[in-house]
């Protein structure tokens, strides 16, 4: 990876979807030295199904116009959907079809009414004839999860807290962040319910976002110079189950990011305990407890007392999404996974700032859907590492 552009996650009511990504874009050859001849692949994430402009990679092109001699194409996975955006453009660089590749897209939320929002969003996670009737959303779905751990592991509400709160900390020091304001895990707790025992604090906002990954072949990649990240490995699983599954499963293990990131770190030839840190997408709280061991990086029931002790925090053990994470940084879901791999490099180059984690090497991220049983994970090292 040799290049990085992004907007500010948050409100972005001023601008078109094509403006937004083009800015990205433009900031993410720029970053890599290039310029748009350089080029070889356009691989997008595909907008919600409420963008305003339809065929939007096609589009772009033209817009920009961008000539692409090896593939343009729209790629479409829900929260997965930027993490394969991401692996699709590293494949086309890989084979050698092309020289340079850029994993792109634009997230646009917050122009959508509230009640559209939410039915497009039941429709996507949901059985139609079965979930969505009764008004099963995501938030209500992972607020089984936090139940059912709590009442396995003995969980307190105090140490779930923590995560938002650690994330919200992280996010003070990200300048692409949507919410910068601190939190303390009693404004946690006190926050008005979502689905209990899930708070407003320990869920995501609506959030617009813009997002480029430039990617060359390694060789040219070195003649540009020495800011370039590596990607090392890759481990992807789906279950085969959408939520509820015709066999018993736990509420408090995802098991696609077990054995993703078991297959990441076989062919990374490293072990969890060499990840130096973990920019995970997780929409809740909850998530993030429940992936942070499923992956490894704590034993079963040990994850909220970790948060809490402060392991997953910026100087602690295993700092987990310094950019702040889903609830904090902002979470426009077909991108999230691209906002992940821009802080990993950000990390990896050593260009983080104050959430800078010193000495980082390896660096994992992931993209994944939860329960809904899918996880992909990407291994990144820093050039020297």
């Amino acid at each position: 990876m040799v290049g990085i552009g992004a907007l500010p996650v948050g409100k972005h009511l001023d601008k078109l979807e094509h403006e937004m990504m083009a800015q990205a874009l433009v900031a993410a050859i720029a970053d890599a030295g290039l310029t748009k001849k350089d080029i070889d692949a356009l691989i997008f994430s595909t907008p919600r199904p409420y963008a305003d402009q339809r065929y939007f990679g096609t589009f772009m092109a033209g817009y920009l116009e961008m000539a692409v001699g090896d593939i343009l194409m729209e790629v479409l996975g829900n929260g997965l959907t930027g993490s394969i955006a991401f692996d699709v453009a590293l494949e086309r660089v890989a084979s050698g079809k092309a020289k340079v590749a850029v994993a792109l897209g634009v997230n646009k939320e917050l122009h959508v009414p509230t009640g559209e929002h939410m039915t497009w969003s039941m429709r996507a996670v949901g059985d139609v004839d079965f979930h969505v009737p009764f008004g099963v959303t995501p938030i209500a779905w992972y607020a089984f999860n936090a139940v059912r751990y709590m009442h396995e592991y003995g969980l307190t509400r105090e140490e779930l807290a923590s995560i938002p709160v650690k994330n919200r900390y992280h996010a003070s020091m990200n300048p692409l962040a949507q919410m910068r304001k601190p939190i303390t895990v009693e404004d946690v707790v006190a926050a008005r319910d979502i689905v209990k025992p899930l708070g407003l604090l320990d869920v995501p906002p609506r959030s617009d976002g813009a997002v480029a990954i430039v990617i060359a072949d390694p060789d040219f990649a070195r003649s540009l110079g020495t800011r370039y990240v590596d990607v090392v490995s890759r481990g992807f699983h789906h279950e085969g189950i959408h939520q509820v599954s015709s066999r018993p499963r736990p509420l408090t293990w995802f098991e696609s990011a077990e054995i993703a990131s078991g297959k990441a770190y076989d062919e990374a030839g490293i072990s969890v305990n060499d990840i130096d840190f973990a920019e995970v997408y997780a929409p809740c709280s909850i998530v993030e407890l429940i992936l942070s061991e499923s992956i490894g990086l704590f034993p079963k029931g040990t994850g909220g007392a970790a948060a809490a002790s402060g392991a997953t925090t910026i100087g602690g053990q295993v700092p987990i999404s310094p950019s702040g994470g889903c609830a904090s940084r902002g979470h426009p879901p077909h991108v999230t996974p691209l906002y992940n791999v821009y802080e990993a490099v950000e990390q990896l180059r050593g260009e983080a700032g104050e959430r800078q984690v010193t000495g980082a090497g390896i660096g994992a991220v992931t993209g994944e859907l939860g329960d809904y049983n899918a996880t992909m994970m990407h291994i990144l090292t820093g050039h020297g590492a």
